[in-house]
């Protein structure tokens, strides 16, 4: 059974839709990464997916339920999404720990901020474990780097405990040892049958990391199946407009 379904769907901004007519099945445990060039709709779409943004038509499904039933609660017990991030925003007072724990939510029944659990705290802490921070788990966040920061909010999704994570550019600040930690991360969170679609800014990290990969060019999706066929498929030069592969070869014949 799929665990998201996204039916010829439509959705933008302010009367324009960004994205035109994209249809997509997400099964348990599958990483599924969008690429594409900037603007052409990656971030839109995962945003309808989630329930952030409503869709002008088509249909989005969650667990066999239209996405637009759910409450905002509901939605955080099943879906978690990290944007990109550089700042701490109005998380700014808190401590690392305070805004893993900020994740609990859908699974509180009364109130935003109750007193957290034991149970909320060792997932928590588990969450900032495995993020490699648990040593920064009282530091306030406005103290950490771009990239600490990242994993922090990381952390909070998976304190969600969803069934499918979003994410954009999740590598966006992290440094080489850290990305290639983000690949292990990723893999291990969906042995279990949990499921990611993901914007990665990064082809070769998305092919390395993805089951399968969506190539959307114009909002529309034009390529969609296992990342060695994307690669080798010819849309992927029509839609970034320049030879990639050969681009590819061009800046790893260092390491050749």
């Amino acid at each position: 059974m799929a665990v998201l379904e996204l039916k010829d769907v439509y959705c933008g901004y302010g009367g324009k839709n960004v994205v035109n007519g994209i249809s997509l099945t997400v099964r348990p445990g599958e990483i599924i990464s969008l690429a594409g060039p900037n603007g052409c709709g990656k971030t839109t779409l995962i945003r309808a997916a989630c329930g952030m943004l409503p869709i002008s038509s088509g249909e989005i499904c969650i667990d066999g339920r239209s996405v637009s039933s759910f409450s905002s609660k509901e939605r955080a017990g099943l879906t978690a999404m990290l944007s990109q991030t550089g700042t701490g925003g109005d998380y700014s007072d808190y401590t690392v720990m305070e805004t893993v724990i900020m994740g609990r939510y859908a699974h509180y029944s009364k109130g935003l901020f109750p007193e957290a659990s034991e149970k909320d705290i060792e997932i928590a802490e588990n969450c900032i474990a495995r993020i490699g921070l648990l040593e920064l788990k009282d530091r306030l966040i406005t103290e950490l780097s771009g990239g600490q920061l990242q994993r922090v909010f990381l952390a909070r999704a998976f304190a969600q405990e969803p069934e499918i994570i979003f994410l954009d550019e999740p590598a966006n600040h992290l440094d080489l040892k850290h990305q290639s930690e983000l690949y292990d991360i990723l893999k291990n969170w969906t042995a279990d049958g949990r499921s990611v679609v993901g914007v990665f800014h990064d082809l070769g990290f998305a092919a390395a990391v993805s089951d399968r990969m969506m190539l959307i060019h114009d909002g529309r999706s034009v390529f969609c199946g296992t990342p060695q066929e994307a690669v080798n498929s010819p849309k992927l030069n029509e839609v970034f407009d320049t030879d990639v592969r050969a681009y590819m070869k061009r800046i790893s014949g260092i390491w050749q």
